[in-house]
């Protein structure tokens, strides 16, 4: 297999110059750029509208302790259970001990979370794999929309400058007087708000965040919305830095599920309804998660994903492609707590007050990603990431529900503080010497293919023949991959226009490669990745893998031990 180092673009035609530049808009992006915005100049390049991204999706809320009967330790000990052994728990303990000063933190900004019923305090639910209540929501199920508000806000009033419709294509890599390598930059394709290219231009700065996200949209069926394409990894992986652990992608156990033919983003099911009390059946009628585990159906998300999939394989009642959740119990009080979930359900014909929920694992969050350190610090000076993009040693293998939010928060503050104190020394662009229009880019109707070999292959239960079928499939289609060039192309030779379309088909097909090479090496079942032909945790395999793009396009695995 060989993929491309670059994405393909026309040369660029203007230029802009700022402190910080940061890819993203969620609430890593944007908590980073309030943060370093009263002393720097900061760009926030999007490549749709602000709120397009993961966090406005997000249901359930923030984790942190709040509750007198609740502990840093109790908080720390079950993100550690969740991690499976790979979290970093010195980096764990950092982060539950800033998450309540990121929940106060966001209400000073004007975030409205939901109060106690009948009192004034801040109510708290609990989901899976958490031992108390510690999760605050903000209109019932639309807490991420209120973060995303929140941060929006503050940012604009803040003077925060967006460019938005404009998609990040590669860094720009320059060179220290010590001869060490720098990011200094990126390259942007500006587009109309159909995707089409428009301009191609480079934003120089002394420091670029990366914070654009996971890549759901790698696989067919995902709770993410569409912009959702792992642009940040693949970016990454072009600059020849490594990515870990891109084989834990968790996959969300109650996604609503909407018939055998739905594609793309699907109707979230938070695990605040199960927080609430519901239970899973199958499709004869019997308890899904009934003696699989101590917490039942509030069992962390690998292990809830998982039990579901291997009950769908048995088919119980004739049913193999759902199970169903329900909240009845609640009844009319399920409208008024979860009414974005009652919309959804509605649009499908079924009241959950007194109708049982259709639900199945879907793609949700990537525990892995970009190296770094809770300050977004990475391994090439000047580049860091925040938020899903980066792998801090928070999650491991497997993410604890709603440390997400929280770790997006607190990353992406601590981050734009330490910018805001001191910027890395500006560096001049390295001459470039390849042209990006001889790299090719994916032919969009070829990236439901990528997407069905993902979901069929690589979803919650995997084994090697299923992943060399994987392999073996994404091999055949960038084989296949199209010239972005006119002059000079081989006439019978797919052409393939730079666009939004293929510069996301062409980071999707590189990031589900770097997956699929990942979870082929790694010979256990640890968290959310879930191997039937290795089907316990392996004491060797407590490592880490780091998957690197060489300089001929082909994909490298080693792996390094956990500390």
């Amino acid at each position: 297999m060989s993929l491309p180092r670059r994405l393909a673009a026309p040369p660029a035609t203007w230029e802009r110059d700022v402190d910080v530049v940061v890819l993203g808009s969620g609430a890593a992006g944007l908590s980073a750029a309030l943060a370093v915005r009263p002393v720097r100049s900061v760009l926030v390049v999007t490549k749709d509208i602000l709120s397009a991204g993961s966090t406005q999706w997000a249901q359930g809320g923030l984790a942190g302790v709040l509750d007198p009967s609740d502990t840093i330790e109790n908080h720390v000990r079950d993100t550690l259970e969740a991690g499976a052994g790979l979290c970093d728990e010195d980096v764990v303990r950092e982060l539950v001990t800033e998450a309540p000063k990121s929940i106060r933190y966001l209400m000073r900004l004007g975030a409205a979370f939901d109060p106690e019923q009948g009192g004034t305090d801040i109510a708290l639910t609990r989901e899976g794999g958490h031992s108390h209540n510690r999760i605050v929501h903000s209109g019932g199920d639309r807490s991420g929309a209120e973060v995303q508000r929140t941060l929006d806000e503050s940012a604009i009033g803040a003077g925060v400058d967006v460019l938005g419709h404009a998609f990040a294509l590669d860094l720009l890599l320059g060179t220290g007087a010590d001869g060490e390598r720098q990011a200094v930059g990126v390259r942007i394709g500006k587009t109309d708000e159909h995707g089409v290219l428009v301009s191609v231009g480079v934003v120089t700065a002394r420091a670029v965040v990366i914070a654009s996200g996971g890549y759901g949209q790698v696989f067919a069926s995902t709770s993410n919305p569409p912009a959702v394409t792992g642009d940040g990894v693949a970016m990454a992986l072009r600059a020849g830095l490594p990515v870990t652990d891109v084989e834990f992608v968790q996959f969300h156990p109650t996604v609503m599920w909407r018939g055998p033919d739905a594609v793309g983003q699907q109707a979230l099911v938070s695990e605040a309804v199960r927080g609430e009390g519901a239970i899973l059946y199958d499709g004869a009628g019997d308890r899904v998660m009934l003696g699989v585990h101590p917490l039942e159906d509030l069992a962390p998300r690998d292990v809830v994903a998982a039990a579901i999939s291997r009950r769908m394989a048995e088919a119980p009642g004739g049913v193999d492609d759902h199970v169903y959740l329900d909240a009845t119990h609640m009844g009319e009080r399920f409208h008024e707590r979860f009414p974005s979930i009652t919309e959804a359900c509605r649009e499908i014909g079924l009241d959950p007050a007194i109708d049982r929920i259709p639900v199945a694992p879907a793609a949700h969050y990537a525990c892995g990603g970009i190296r770094a350190g809770l300050d977004g610090s990475t391994s090439l000076r000047g580049l860091y990431a925040v938020g899903e993009v980066s792998a801090t040693g928070v999650h491991g293998a497997n993410r604890l529900a709603s440390n997400s939010l929280t770790e997006s928060v607190v990353a992406g503050t601590r981050v734009g503080r330490d910018l805001a104190w001191e910027l890395p020394d500006r560096v001049p662009i390295d001459i470039e010497i390849d042209d990006p229009m001889d790299h090719r880019l994916l032919d969009p109707a070829r990236l439901r293919e990528v997407r069905a070999v993902m979901s069929r292959h690589v979803g919650v239960l995997r084994d090697e023949m299923s992943l060399s079928s994987a392999a073996g499939a994404l091999g055949s289609i960038a084989h296949g991959m199209g010239s972005a060039k006119r002059t000079g192309a081989i006439d019978d030779e797919v052409r393939v226009e730079p666009s939004r379309r293929t510069w996301e088909g062409t980071n999707i097909l590189t990031v589900a490669s770097a997956v699929v090479a990942a979870a082929r090496t790694r010979h256990e079942s640890r968290g959310c990745h879930r191997r039937s032909d290795f089907p316990e945790p392996r004491a060797e395999w407590l490592r880490h893998l780091d998957v690197t793009l060489a300089a001929d396009g082909a994909l490298d695995v080693s792996d390094r031990p956990h500390t």
